[in-house]
C-alpha cells in the first residue's frame, strides 16, 4: 500500500467517525428536548372539596389551582387525571402516573414507596359525627362504635390502628360523599376526615347533618407525590414553583378562596 492510498483511507475513517459522532449528538439533543417537553400525567382526588372537585364540567379547588399556577410558573405541561384516592398510590408505583396532588398526608409508611415535595398545606384529622349525636365528644368515646372511612386515607389508617383497642367496626367507602352520607343517615356513628375538607363541607352545605367532635386528632402536612426514586425533576419543579407562589402572594390568594384565615 503506497503513502497516498494510506492517507486516503485515514481521511475516510476520520470523516466516517465525524458523521457517526454527529448522529450521536443529534440523538442526545433530541432526548434532552423530549425531556424538556414532556407532558406529565398528574392525578388528583376526583371528589375531595375544597382541594379538588368538579363544578360545571371543570375541576377546581386548592390542589387543582395550585398545580396549574406552579406549572405556569415552572413552564411544564400536564394532563390532570381525577380518580378515586385508593387508586392513586398504586398508579404512581406502577408508573401509570407521574405524580399526584391529592390532599395526600406525608407519612413514614408512604415514604417507603413515594417521594414527597415540601409540605404545601398543614392539615390534620377531625372526628365527625351526626348533628344529633351527643355521646361522642372525642377519641375516648369510640369504643364499640361504627366508623365510616375512605379507602387508603390517613383516616382509614387511624381507624385501623385503633380498631382492636377501641373495638371499632370499620366500614369502607370509595369517596368522601359516600362516607359522609353513612354518618348523616346514621348507618355509621362517626367518620374521620381531614379538618379543612370537613370544615368546608359543613360551611358550604346548609343541609349538612354533620358536626366536628372535639379537637383535631392529628396534625400533618399534605405533599405532592411521585414514585420513590423517580421524577426528581418534576418534584424539583413543584418545590421551586411552590416557593415562588408563597413569595408572590399567589398561594394565599388560591387557598383563601376556599379556607378563611
Amino acid at each position: 500500500m503506497n503513502k497516498k492510498s494510506l492517507v486516503g483511507i485515514l481521511l475516510a475513517s476520520v470523516m466516517s467517525i465525524g458523521i457517526m459522532s454527529g448522529c450521536g449528538a443529534a440523538k442526545n439533543d433530541t432526548a434532552k428536548s423530549d425531556d424538556a417537553n414532556k407532558k406529565y400525567v398528574i392525578a388528583c382526588d376526583s371528589k375531595y372539596a375544597p382541594f379538588s372537585f368538579e363544578e360545571s364540567g371543570k375541576y377546581k379547588g386548592i390542589d387543582v389551582e395550585l398545580l396549574a399556577a406552579i406549572a405556569k410558573e415552572e413552564k411544564f405541561e400536564y394532563d390532570l387525571k381525577p380518580m378515586d384516592f385508593d387508586g392513586i398510590i398504586p398508579g404512581i408505583t406502577a408508573g401509570q402516573l407521574d405524580g399526584a396532588i391529592a390532599g395526600m398526608s406525608i407519612t413514614d409508611e408512604r415514604k417507603k414507596v413515594l417521594d414527597f415535595s415540601d409540605g404545601y398545606f398543614v392539615s390534620g384529622l377531625s372526628l365527625v359525627v351526626n348533628k344529633d349525636d351527643t355521646a361522642i365528644k372525642g377519641a375516648s368515646d369510640l369504643n364499640g362504635k361504627k366508623a365510616s372511612i375512605k379507602k387508603g386515607t390517613a383516616g382509614a389508617k387511624y381507624a385501623e390502628d385503633n380498631e382492636k383497642k377501641a373495638g371499632i367496626t370499620l366500614n369502607y367507602f370509595d369517596d368522601s360523599p359516600s362516607m359522609f352520607q353513612a354518618v348523616e343517615n346514621k348507618n355509621c356513628d362517626f367518620l374521620l376526615e381531614d379538618y379543612p375538607v370537613i370544615a368546608y363541607k359543613i360551611k358550604v352545605d346548609p343541609n349538612s347533618k354533620l358536626k366536628i367532635a372535639g379537637d383535631k386528632l392529628t396534625n400533618v402536612d399534605y405533599g405532592f407525590a411521585v414514585k420513590k426514586g423517580g421524577n426528581a425533576d418534576l418534584l424539583k419543579k413543584f418545590n421551586e414553583g411552590l416557593k415562588k407562589l408563597k413569595e408572590n402572594g399567589e398561594y394565599d390568594k388560591i387557598v383563601g378562596q376556599y379556607i378563611g384565615k
